[in-house]
């Protein structure tokens, strides 16, 4: 009988793949949304060691099915600064595992009944009332139509065992011996590369081993091939960001690759061990059923995700030992002197411990607000290119941006219910001082970012000069308060002349100044205006709080309730505290 190659094979087997990935994407989305956020938030709080980062991996990614995103997401942290190298190691190794929890579920029996349970929850999601709801339904319709899909493409590839030509082809792919097992999984590791799902690679690999199309030891190969693909995806997302976050993806790599190649020397009395434990699932998996008079082979898919799962555990045991090592390896790729430029994207006093202790928690915030300003005024040497400054201004505002969102989350955790009045209010203070101080680091990027982007000639370069020593200037008492009496500026800048004066020799004494770096000089000025009154502003809030003065009285346990200690003139500007 002749086989209708684009009806029986082609429709079903790219129809039954879409489908299959588009529930994983379903699934993926529909979880995420429900509860990606808080997963990302505990992931942060959890992954401190190495042995929480393996367990944070495995049971985020077991729920979100989907070692690219958890790797992706992972990756994504590190380069904010939220977690360290060596446990973002650990939460990589614990997502292998995640991943192929979901490859033992692919592999039940369900693909029947994929197709009515895909049915009666994409109804719930169309007119179901509610977010909450609708991402439910959206994640079990994505878990159903992944089981549709599977069934479709098993019933595609069938066909092709009536195939000769086909066949003659799928034959060279033989895992009786070691260089086939290598052939299998690099080809396997080239599909998921190009379709970026481990998933999908496994779910193919399933559907050819259930139609007796790949003999079951060749379908193992290729599920083995599959945790090489999925690295390409965690290397690209690290393309622009951080050495560290870069140095996460390698570690995915390195992890994926060492692993591999462990298992494909023991590939053989692997394949024993996993033949004696099918026994207690059902039997040997090369022994063919009768469905419709056409053989089946139901256990293929039950051994490959059961080989999945026991592979990736077996990894994540033999490397754990190693993470240290992995960690100081990784730490030395692409290390140069612009590492040893201090990273202001992560706290260096916030101290979660602190949280509730008030007294110990405001001196924090106020060192890492301090630290804040000095992160800002590192963008007037960017701009002097001074030696040992970082090299993207962009990069370096990002990292301010980061830190000032730590300073605010964390100083917000310090409100309480029952807080007298001037906590309050210093609290509020800070907070105040956190926002203001990101709109100061945003300004005098953007001064930065134009005194490198324009040309200029020398006589401008002197107006420049000025204006940024005037800036030193007015952060100084910011960056080094009155019981802190080291200067950033050299002797002989006690005094700088009003800005006014400056713009008026710009638009006149100095006519040589070429007229379109007079308008780039004067744009220059409105930055620096605009810098000084957040600089005041700054020094105003922190006077506008006896900030020592409730410490003081929180050490013996008093408060000041009936008042607020902020204090306003008669035209609501803020004045010292007395």
């Amino acid at each position: 009988m002749e086989v209708d190659i684009f009806k029986e094979i082609i429709v079903p087997v790219i129809g039954g793949l879409g489908i299959f990935m588009l529930g994983l994407e379903f699934m993926a989305n529909g979880i995420q949304a429900l509860s990606v956020t808080k997963m990302r938030e505990w992931l942060a709080k959890t992954a401190g060691t190495p042995a929480k980062g393996v367990l944070a991996g495995t049971l985020i990614t077991g729920v979100i099915q989907s070692s690219t995103a958890m790797t992706v997401m992972t990756v994504g942290l590190v380069n904010a600064g939220v977690i360290a190298l060596r446990p973002a190691i650990s939460v990589i190794m614990g997502a292998n595992i995640g991943t192929t929890l979901g490859n033992g579920l692919i592999a039940l029996p369900l693909g029947p009944l994929g197709l009515l349970f895909g049915g009666i929850f994409g109804l719930v999601y169309c007119f179901g009332k509610g977010d909450r709801v609708r991402n439910i339904a959206l994640a079990c319709l994505g878990f159903a139509l992944i089981f549709y899909g599977l069934n479709l493409m098993t019933s595609g590839l069938k066909p092709l065992k009536d195939m000769p030509e086909i066949m003659a082809v799928i034959s060279g792919l033989d895992a009786s011996t070691f260089a086939g097992v290598v052939s299998c999984a690099l080809i396997a590791a080239l599909i998921t590369a190009m379709i970026h799902s481990s998933s999908a690679t496994i779910g193919i690999v399933m559907g050819l081993g259930a139609s007796g199309v790949l003999p079951w030891e060749t379908a193992i190969a290729f599920a083995i091939g599959a945790d090489l693909g999925t690295t390409i995806t965690s290397w690209m997302a690290s393309l622009n960001l951080t050495r560290n976050a870069k140095r996460a993806a390698y570690a995915h790599i390195a992890f994926n690759f060492i692993g591999v190649a462990v298992v494909l020397l023991l590939f053989f009395p692997a394949l024993e061990l996993l033949k004696y434990a099918m026994t207690f699932f059902g039997g040997d998996p090369g022994v063919p059923v009768m469905v419709d008079g056409k053989q089946t082979f139901p256990l293929v898919p039950l051994a490959v995700g059961l080989f999945s799962i026991a592979f990736n555990i077996f990894n994540v045991i033999i490397l754990y030992p190693f993470i240290g090592t992995f960690e100081r390896v990784l730490s030395r790729i692409g290390h140069t002197d612009a590492d040893d430029i201090e990273d202001f994207s992560i706290p260096r006093y916030l101290d979660r411990k602190l949280i509730d202790d008030f007294v110990a928690a405001v001196p924090a915030v106020e060192q890492e607000t301090r630290r804040q300003v000095q992160a800002a005024a590192m963008f007037l040497d960017i701009a002097r290119d001074k030696p040992g400054m970082p090299k993207d201004p962009g990069e370096h505002y990002a990292a301010t941006d980061l830190l000032g969102r730590d300073i605010r989350t964390y100083s917000a955790a310090l409100f309480r219910e029952d807080m007298p009045r001037d906590h309050l209010d210093l609290v509020a203070s800070l907070i105040e001082e956190v926002d203001f101080t990101g709109s100061l680091s945003e300004t005098l990027h953007q001064i930065a970012r134009r005194v490198k982007r324009e040309e200029f000639g020398e006589a401008s370069r002197g107006f420049i000069t000025e204006a940024l020593d005037r800036l030193d200037q007015s952060l100084t008492p910011l960056l080094f308060p009155a019981d802190m009496p080291e200067a950033r500026m050299p002797a002989g800048h006690s005094r700088v002349e009003p800005i006014e004066k400056l713009r008026w020799r710009i638009l006149e004494r100095d006519r040589h100044v070429p007229a379109g770096e007079k308008g780039a000089l004067l744009a220059l000025l409105g930055s620096i205006e605009r810098a000084e009154v957040i600089i005041t502003r700054i020094a105003d809030e922190r006077a506008s709080v006896d900030r020592a003065g409730i410490l003081a009285r929180a050490r013996r346990g008093e408060s000041r309730a009936p008042q607020s200690e902020r204090r306003t003139d008669d035209h609501g500007e803020l004045v010292p505290a007395l």
